[in-house]
């Protein structure tokens, strides 16, 4: 099923069940108000929403009405936690290789973890909002998902009977406030903006063979600038899977239900696929050529991320967002 979160409602919004083409959807608060409500009683609500969702595209509701992306909320308007991994390694070597530093071993059997804001997410077509973009303003395209309850402990295949939801995402951020605050050996933190996840969560039986191995096979659709940028296949070079990062979250702690465990940027060993941030194509020119040419995002400038099925149609609707400069309060 596909569900949404609208604007209206509170910090919260409202939870709506979308139809499968994005066409249509109907509240869902007689079922459960808010998205972390569905996620806190799943057993319970989960099958209700289903055959909401059912009747929804078999024509069979009478309160449906046009669903529009920019009425949406991300999902989780906000969240228990929000961690974000590296899961495609070669990412990564290349990030490292261009500012001439080496990887560790450990990196391809030991995932990368960062703990992001998730006091407040951004709408999917909300702007990207910063002070100066001299800061290097760059998105991440991505997917994640949302968890239901996961006991410490939990082994990966545990991790992976607890994962309720997917979600595309950008995964802003500001690269030139990275090397100093890495300096302090003490990660993310003013350089990773507010997230923005797609307009859409779905289960994962929505994907059909395209989940497998708690993987995504498809490949995510990237534009800058009105331009294609990159379309590198999800399931291709993902060293560690879902239910691994899920696994590695929870060694020393539970995961409340509703909590984000993002992929990081989607990448691929074959370039000619392209890549899902800038920041990686200006390490490939920096390695080429010795200095990076494409710039980081400006003011105005536009990014869109997406997600296809073979017969072409947005699973998740768009992440479509601008870069604005605002004024200090």
């Amino acid at each position: 099923m596909k569900l949404a979160t609208l604007k209206n409602g509170g910090r919260d919004g409202t939870l709506v069940v979308v139809s499968k083409d994005l066409q249509s959807a109907v509240l869902a608060n007689n079922i459960a108000a808010t998205m972390q409500y569905a996620m806190d009683h799943w057993d319970e609500v989960a099958t209700p929403l289903a055959d909401l969702y059912e009747a929804l595209n078999s024509g069979k509701v009478d309160n449906a009405f046009a669903f529009h992306p920019a009425d949406c909320h991300s999902p989780l308007p906000r969240a228990y936690q929000w961690a974000d991994g590296s899961a495609y390694v070669n990412h990564v070597e290349l990030v490292r290789k261009a500012r001439g530093a080496d990887m560790p071993p450990e990196f391809w059997h030991d995932p990368l973890m960062y703990q992001g804001g998730s006091d407040s997410f951004v709408p999917p077509t909300a702007s990207i909002d910063v002070f100066n973009t001299e800061w290097g303003v760059d998105l991440e395209g991505e997917v994640a998902v949302i968890t239901g309850d996961v006991p410490m402990g939990s082994t990966t295949e545990q991790a992976a009977s607890h994962i309720r939801l997917l979600m595309l995402v950008n995964d802003v951020t500001l690269r030139n406030l990275i090397p100093a605050e890495l300096a302090k050996g003490f990660g993310f933190f003013q350089s990773k903006p507010a997230t923005a996840f797609s307009p859409v969560a779905i289960t994962p039986d929505e994907l059909g063979t395209h989940w497998q191995d708690s993987r995504v096979t498809l490949p995510l659709s990237v534009h800058v600038r009105n331009e294609l940028f990159g379309q590198p296949d999800c399931g291709t070079d993902m060293v560690f899977n879902f239910a691994d990062l899920i696994a590695h979250v929870a060694k020393t702690r539970e995961l409340e239900a509703g909590s984000i465990v993002g992929s990081g940027t989607i990448s691929n060993v074959d370039r000619s696929s392209g890549s899902a941030c800038i920041v990686e194509k200006r390490m490939l020119e920096t390695i080429e050529t010795g200095k990076p040419v494409t710039p980081y995002l400006q003011a105005g400038d536009t990014i869109r991320i997406e997600m296809f099925d073979e017969d072409g149609h947005s699973l998740f609707g768009a992440i479509e967002q601008v870069v604005r400069v605002i004024p200090r309060p």
